[in-house]
């Protein structure tokens, strides 16, 4: 497969990812703008000011996917290569692979709860591609059961079909997750047992005569789940290509629609989701099997890049993975002409998010355990809940509903 380029054809709000070489590339784009091409004048906001922002929007979309991807290509990559030859250096590049593959994913989780692509009820595929919490049992042997999981069950032919058609436990178990990130990343990492690190699943639990049983099928498994999610990320590629009669071809066309599931998806996202979800429930249970990536010890980052994407949304900006931005028009252009009050609010909420986000210390399921960590954890999930306050506000002084 050959890498893609831009070239390449409630919600209930309130009940509810760092790796050198690319966060260096992140670093060294915010000197190296491709084109800065803001509004000089953002109070000639106006129908075509919206249409500017949902275009910007659709192209950032577009972008993000294409590098989920990419990276997710060569996760790919790399996993075959151990497969093909076990060891425990290619084992640590096929991790090192995946940790780099959640970067431009984990942004792209700003663009969910309105029905599209990823999350449409029929076709969506968000399911198939981050679903948790896992029930790691479901998948292989875990400690206690060797005999436990679909690899160890004769009887389930592992292809693509099968595997996706277990997913979610064929509808009947939302914990007995069968394919995408995170069960790639129980069969890279293996359960964590330990309290400052990640797990250590050893390389010869894939070498035929090695560690734990059914070793073949558990290297045929891993294999078919990578396939499975470069196939889902190129389903919301090509939703998001320009130029073609797909779901954005729709998105654009109608501006009013677009904007509200904008605002909509950035709320349910900082405040249901992350907040909520993904950071609240955890904190009180103090669980390691609550937290997002719970084998790879990677929640800290997942957090901060998911906030990072929230912040992409809001000022129509996104630093591409070769290290050019898009920065044009963003939901800050609009509002500051209604109102510079609550434009300058939403601001410093979004610095205040992302200074307590960074504050949160790794690994997270010692943080959830710790009285500090605790209380640093609370900070950022506070914040979180107030920029979804502000973002209804916004929506309100916009004239926005988000009741459809």
């Amino acid at each position: 497969m050959h890498k893609l380029t831009l070239a390449h054809p409630m919600f209930s709000f309130f009940t509810k990812s760092i790796f050198p070489i690319v966060f260096s590339a992140i670093l060294l784009s915010l000197t190296t703008s491709c084109k800065k091409d803001k509004d000089p004048n953002p109070s000639s906001s106006s129908e075509s000011k919206k249409q500017e922002i949902v275009n910007n929007y659709a192209e950032i979309v577009y972008a993000s996917y294409i590098d989920s991807y990419n990276k997710a290509e060569d996760l790919q990559t790399k996993i075959n290569a151990f497969i093909s030859e076990p060891s425990a250096q290619k084992l640590n590049e096929a991790k090192q692979a995946w940790l780099a593959a959640r970067v431009p994913y984990l942004q792209t989780e700003a663009y969910r709860f309105y029905d599209g692509p990823i999350d449409d009820p029929e076709t969506g595929v968000e399911g198939l591609l981050n679903a948790w919490p896992m029930d790691e049992s479901y998948i292989d042997y875990v400690e206690g059961n060797e005999n436990a999981g679909i690899i160890n069950d004769l009887s389930v032919d592992l292809t693509k079909e099968n595997l996706t058609a277990l997913n979610e436990g064929g509808g009947a178990a939302e914990t007995s997750i069968s394919v995408g990130y995170h069960a790639i990343e129980f069969l890279l990492w293996g359960q964590d047992f330990n309290n400052d690190g990640p797990g250590n699943r050893p390389y010869t639990d894939f070498v035929v005569g090695g560690t734990a049983k059914n070793q073949a099928r558990r290297a045929q498994y891993l294999r078919t789940i990578a396939d499975i999610l470069v196939e889902d990320l190129d389903y919301l590629v090509k939703s998001w290509a320009p130029g073609t009669n797909n779901y954005r071809k729709s998105f654009e066309a109608n501006i009013d629609e677009s904007l509200r599931d904008i605002l909509f998806g950035f709320a349910s996202l900082s405040g249901g989701e992350l907040a909520g979800e993904r950071m609240q429930v955890s904190l009180e249970s103090g669980q390691q099997e609550d937290e997002h990536s719970c084998f790879s010890d990677n929640t800290h980052n997942d957090i901060i890049y998911d906030a990072l994407g929230l912040e992409n949304v809001y000022y129509g900006r996104y630093t591409k993975l070769d290290g050019t931005i898009i920065d044009k028009a963003g939901i800050d252009e609009l509002i500051v002409a209604k109102d510079v009050d609550l434009s300058s609010k939403m601001n410093t909420q979004l610095a205040t998010t992302k200074t307590s986000v960074n504050a949160i210390h790794h690994p997270f399921d010692q943080e959830i355990t710790d009285p500090e960590g605790k209380k640093r954890i609370q900070t950022a999930i506070e914040s979180l809940y107030k920029q979804a306050d502000l973002i209804t506000e916004i929506a309100a002084k916009l004239g926005i509903s988000f009741n459809k």
